[in-house]
């Protein structure tokens, strides 16, 4: 009977154990959507700053020198 008790609190342990990893692993998974998300929505408000291909005026020549020439 004494075995069976132990092995029964072992395996209530390692169930609480597994139980509060669970709940960290679920907060960790939600804390990186959310940045995710937030680092998605960076990303399109940049793309929406570029100007559209082909829109600007020519570029001269000029422009592309470095500043020491």
């Amino acid at each position: 009977m004494d075995e069976t008790r132990e092995r029964l609190e072992a395996l209530e342990v390692k169930a609480a154990y597994a139980e509060d990893l669970l709940d960290q692993l679920n907060l960790t998974v939600y804390r990186q959507q959310q940045r995710i998300d937030l680092l998605l929505r960076e990303l399109h408000a940049l793309r929406e700053q570029l100007p559209a291909p082909g829109s600007g005026a020519p570029r001269s020549l000029r422009d592309e020198l470095p500043p020491h020439y």
